[in-house]
Formats: structure tokens, sequence, C-alpha cells
């Protein structure tokens, strides 16, 4: 099965930096709803079954140009929602954007136990996306659209595919309608194909992208 992972287009807290996991959340900006429309471009190669985003409406404002262009009607799903926030839910200082990424790369290396404060464990974390997913073989589709947000889709990548890690997350970030192509089972693994239009060891030899801003990085909302 091949899993399309998009991160929403850029939304007005991604420009101002906000922890902003709210539902259901604010809508794109004018380059966000740019950003949409080229992914009916993007794909144009997909043969895409079914289209999935969250209940975040920045994910269906995201979704809509592919999903006129396909006539397929995407179904909301509440375990591709954001990362929530918690305690920190809102703010943009140095010590809340580091509590948030502290306690997502903590997940990352494996360490599902602990607790956004104020929100989810990693294990609620992935266990939710993953119903997602198992939904979604479970219909039979052979290429599914998930249309997600930045720190989820990493998360779940370091839990749940077999070549990448804490190190690939830290250093590889998921900006605004990128793509993440996962391909494999539940029953027998998964495994990334790209990530951002390159082979996961040519994203890995490029490390960080020079040309993340606030608006895409590194709050990943």
């Amino acid at each position: 099965m091949r899993l399309i992972l998009v991160r929403h287009g850029q939304t007005p807290a991604n420009v101002e930096g906000i922890l902003e996991s709210t539902v259901p959340g604010p809508g794109l900006t004018a380059l966000g709803h740019d950003q949409a429309e080229q992914l009916v471009d993007a794909l144009a190669d997909e043969r895409i079954d079914a289209i999935f985003v969250s209940s975040m409406i920045r994910t269906h404002l995201t979704a809509a140009p592919l999903v006129a262009a396909l006539g397929i009607e995407p179904a909301v799903r509440d375990g591709l929602r954001e990362i929530a926030a918690g305690d920190v839910e809102g703010n943009t200082d140095e010590a809340s954007v580091h509590q948030y990424v502290h306690t997502l790369l903590a997940w990352c290396a494996g360490d599902l136990d602990v607790r956004m404060p104020g929100a989810e464990t990693g294990h609620e974390v992935i266990a939710r996306f993953d119903e997602v997913v198992a939904e979604a073989e479970a219909m039979g589709a052979k290429t599914v659209v998930l249309v997600s947000h930045g720190a989820m889709i990493r998360a779940w990548c370091a839990a749940r595919t077999s070549n990448v890690d804490l190190d690939f997350v830290s250093n590889h970030y998921v900006v605004n309608t990128g793509i993440v192509v996962v391909e494999g089972s539940s029953e027998d693994g998964w495994e990334v194909e790209s990530w951002l239009g390159e082979s996961i060891s040519e994203a890995a030899a490029m490390g960080v992208a020079s040309d993340h801003s606030p608006a895409s990085e590194p709050l990943d909302e």
C-alpha cells in the first residue's frame, strides 16, 4: 500500500510562530491556498484511491483543490490532527517551543511513555494515527492521501517506518504541503520511499534544507 502523507498549507499561526493545535483551528494564508493548488500538479502522476483529512480546517482547505480535481469525497478523521500542545497552547516563547519539540523528539527516539504536558502520550498520538492507516488498509485501497500535520507526520514515521529515525527527523522538517511517501503495510512494516521529493538516501545526504523559515518550521503546526 502507498501512503502519501501531506502537510497542510501555510496558516497565519505558522507565520506568527504560534503553537496552535486547537480544533478546528485557523484556515490558510493566501500563500497556503496557492500551495494547496500546486498539490494537484504535484500528485498528478499518482493513482489516488482515497483522501483523508484531519479534523482541523487547514487540512480540509489544503485538500480542496485535489478533491475537486479527482472527484473524491474526503474522509475526516480526528486521528490525523496535529499533536496537541497542551499546557503551551497558543504560546510563542522559546521555552514553550522547546517543551513541545523536546517531547516530540523523545517520542521519535522511542520513548512513547512521555506525555506532552497537559495533553497526550506518544502511545496515544501514534495509536490514533494508526487507526486511520488501518481503516485505509481495510478499504483495500492501493494509494491513499492523508493530509495531516508536520509534527504528526514526523512522529508517526519515526515510530512506524524502518528507515526513518530520531536523527533523520531531527534534521528533516516537513514544510507546508511537503509530501512524504510511505510504502508497505501494518503487517509487514512500512518504509519511507521519499521525503519532500527526495529518496531517503538523498535527503539524508542533503541534511536540513537551507530555506526553511518560521512560516514552515520549526513548530510543525
